[in-house]
């Protein structure tokens, strides 16, 4: 990505519009490049805009400090102490002070713009998905996603580094999708993800408890963050040995199963047939008793444990009965139904499956939502990922459908915006996101409402600010 670095940061120097570089490279803008545009004799603006795309997102990369003043800064820690009549402080791609009105001086050469009455959270993190072209991109920015974990290959094609703008991508790899030959091998993998700029490591059904290990010891000492997506190793080991988080209520739901089930699973975990054992495995759990002990002794495993859990409930969101059309959001106009796997179609907004998946799926997504009220009520804590863009999730949009989603589970709103925000900045080590606060790299999204009563606020921002560049749609 322009600018990007491999703590996922960008520049804020003018010459950041011009930069093409890729995750891996310093992304840095050099010497001679920040002096020319001092040069320049249009640095003397206050800013310099970039010309509007097709789809009508215009980026301004302001050249001086920038103040929001006026606003509520929500708070989405625990705590949840909101601040009123607030100045957030930017200069360059960092949060300078954030604060009430009165505790913060203004510089004289600073760009203010009044957000009175208006509310700014963090810029929201989609913790699984893809990025494909600069439509999505431009989807995400639009919707107020400032990064997403990136997710590349198979169905979701490949993860796309050169969007501009862009949200941060922190790229995500796999070790493990099959049966690994020895301890060594899963650590010369892990290597070598991070030697390819990969920030969090996938470990997969191959993985026996003992690779397992290894793999989080060594993806600790190269600063990478882990999730499992477990089979052969259960995920109470996983909880045991560190996991920074799971991925898919269908997958972490796979220890409540029989062992040589779970077995059968980690072997064949991704066949869509029916008669395959992830679809024997998805339709036993689907009829079994969410009030069981083996479901209330696994809640307890994930509730008490360190991992985080990323149900990807939009996944399924679109086989619960009451669900928006996905196509009826704005940015949708900028997608093309064919880049999208499993698309909704685009007239009553539902899967087009046949008749026997459709009910698979129905069925499933039923006893999805009983599972993860249960795990919720146990303890367990929360990232959003939308795991788009397969079986009909969309940029920007599905991020959206998670935290309703999560919502339904009986997650607060706050508790929601969390899940897409600072807690994904905690679980998965991204320093310097997820909160509104001084040092903190300048990604927010303003709204018009309060996110903390009606998260559909959120939808339609009024302002994003993605590395200190202010972004804005036309349509809006």
């Amino acid at each position: 990505m322009p600018g990007e670095t491999l703590d996922g940061s960008r520049r804020g120097s003018v010459c950041l519009a011009l930069a093409l570089a890729v995750i891996g490279t310093s992304g840095a803008c050099s010497a001679a490049d920040r002096d020319a545009d001092a040069a320049d004799p249009t640095s003397d603006e206050r800013r310099a805009a970039l010309a509007p795309g097709a789809t009508g997102l215009a980026v301004e990369i302001p050249v001086g400090p920038v103040a929001l003043v006026g606003a509520t800064i929500v708070d989405v820690t625990d705590g949840g102490r909101d601040v009123e009549d607030a100045v957030v402080l930017m200069s360059g791609d960092r949060i300078v002070a954030a604060g009430p009105r009165g505790e913060i001086e203004l510089p004289n050469d600073v760009q203010e713009i009044d957000v009175t009455g208006r509310w700014i959270v963090p810029g929201l993190i989609d913790a699984f998905a893809t990025l494909n072209d600069q439509t999505y991109a431009d989807a995400y920015l639009a919707m107020g996603v400032t990064g997403i974990v990136g997710v590349g290959g198979g169905r979701r094609g490949e993860l796309w580094l050169q969007a501009d703008p862009g949200p941060r991508v922190f790229p995500l790899d796999g070790v493990g999708s099959e049966p690994m030959e020895s301890v060594a091998a899963v650590e010369a993998a892990i290597d070598e993800l991070a030697a390819n700029g990969v920030r969090v490591a996938l470990l997969m059904y191959g993985l026996d408890v003992e690779q397992l290990e290894a793999a989080i010891g060594r993806a600790r000492q190269l600063g990478m963050a882990t999730i499992g997506e477990l089979g052969r190793a259960t995920y109470a080991e996983g909880e045991r040995l560190g996991l920074d988080a799971f991925v898919h209520t269908t997958r972490y739901s796979l220890d409540i199963a029989p062992r040589e089930m779970a077995a059968a699973v980690a072997v064949e975990p991704f066949s869509n047939e029916l008669d395959s054992p992830k679809w024997k495995y998805y339709l036993w759990l689907a009829r079994s008793d969410p009030d069981s002990t083996p479901v209330a002794d696994h809640a307890e495993v994930l509730g008490a444990g360190p991992a985080f859990l990323i149900p990807t409930l939009s996944l399924l969101y679109l086989d619960y009965e009451q669900h928006a059309n996905p196509w009826d959001f704005p940015v949708a106009a900028w997608l093309d139904a064919e880049q999208i796997n499993a698309p909704a179609d685009p007239q009553t907004g539902d899967h087009t499956y046949d008749d026997a998946h459709m009910a698979a799926y129905a069925e499933v997504a039923a006893q999805v939502l009983e599972l993860e009220s249960r795990y919720r009520a146990a303890g367990a804590s929360y990232l959003a990922g939308s795991a788009t863009d397969v079986w009909g999730t969309m940029p920007g949009i599905s991020l959206h459908s998670e935290m309703e989603m999560l919502t339904r589970i009986g997650l607060s709103p706050r508790a929601a915006l969390a899940a897409a925000s600072a807690n994904v900045a905690k679980a998965l080590h991204l320093d310097g996101l997820g909160t509104v606060m001084a040092g903190n790299f300048a990604d927010l999204v303003v709204t018009t409402g309060n996110p903390t009563l009606d998260l559909a606020t959120l939808q339609r921002p009024e302002l994003v600010v993605s590395a200190g560049r202010l972004v804005r749609w036309e349509a809006q």
